[in-house]
């Protein structure tokens, strides 16, 4: 952990936005960078970057994280009184973890030396929700330039190994190739090709359990381009397994409690990737709000790119 203790405070975000923010790194996401984002729609195409939220999701129960219960309360109900020919309704309920699938993570989500980012204190999280950098703290959403690095079409294959290590390196290569440059702002995308183990091999072990992804060493490359949200195709955005096996999830750590760094895990990208690839443009305005749910410490999306 010392590793991880010092890393963090040198890549740390606390304060940065004043004493009691709880937006992190969207706090770049200014009214600027929206404009500017909402400049690069030309087509007018639009592209669904979320999994569905169904009994058949990639989800294997571990950390009591199940796939949706989704039951009708009302089929074919009619109002109170003598309507025989009229008014009829539906009515659902959903019952499922709010990190089941495509889903964001909030600044509450994890923390160590009981403290969350910006130094609130981690008992601050009970169990009636997370009082400080909850999901509802972001409320306003994610609306910013997105930017697609296609990292397994760029190493010329279908999808990056399990224990794949992405490094800076990789991801400026990825910029190189696609002729795009991840700035101030930006919500950044990484494609590695992993989730095809679910959606194409229909195993739900291999994909939630070992997959490649970033390494820690991204971690100051991202501060340093000023990332405003990061996510990717795989339930963890970060390599298992662990780089160091005795400290789990450190890009976590460092990126969610100290960085203030959203996350989001188990994106679609599939689709908006044949795209880039046949236009060649690997920007987009992306939108991804959270639902507001009051001290959450996740929440689902269905995340958009607009080209």
């Amino acid at each position: 952990m010392e590793k991880i203790r010092s890393l963090g405070k040198k890549l740390s975000n606390w304060g940065r936005w004043g004493a009691e923010d709880e937006r992190g790194t969207l706090n770049f996401i200014t009214p600027e960078v929206v404009k500017r984002a909402a400049g690069l729609v030309r087509r007018g195409a639009v592209f669904s970057l979320g999994l569905s939220f169904g009994a058949e999701g990639p989800q294997i129960g571990q950390g009591g994280r199940v796939n949706p219960l989704h039951l009708m309360t009302a089929v074919d109900q009619r109002l109170p009184g003598e309507y025989p020919d009229g008014f009829r309704y539906a009515d659902d309920v959903l019952v499922f973890p709010l990190q089941c699938a495509t889903q964001w993570d909030s600044l509450a989500h994890v923390h160590y030396d009981g403290q969350l980012y910006n130094g609130f204190p981690a008992a601050t999280t009970s169990p009636a929700g997370a009082a400080r950098n909850g999901i509802d703290k972001i409320a306003t959403g994610v609306v910013s330039r997105g930017v697609l690095l296609d990292l397994a079409r760029v190493a010329g294959v279908a999808r990056l190994q399990p224990g794949h290590v992405i490094t800076p390196a990789e991801l400026e290569r990825a910029e190189r190739a696609q002729g795009v440059r991840v700035e101030r702002g930006d919500v950044l995308l990484v494609r590695t090709g992993h989730l095809s183990v679910f959606k194409a091999d229909g195993d739900r072990v291999g994909y939630m359990r070992m997959m490649p992804g970033l390494g820690i060493a991204c971690a100051e490359w991202l501060h340093g381009r000023e990332v405003a949200a990061l996510a990717s195709d795989t339930n963890s955005v970060e390599v298992i397994p662990f780089e160091d096996a005795q400290l789990p999830l450190p890009l976590h750590l460092v990126c969610l409690r100290d960085m203030g760094l959203t996350l989001g895990e188990m994106f679609d990208l599939d689709v908006l990737a044949e795209d880039c690839a046949a236009d060649r443009v690997w920007e987009f305005l992306f939108s991804a709000p959270p639902l507001k749910i009051t001290g959450a410490v996740g929440s689902p999306l269905n995340p958009l790119a607009i080209k």
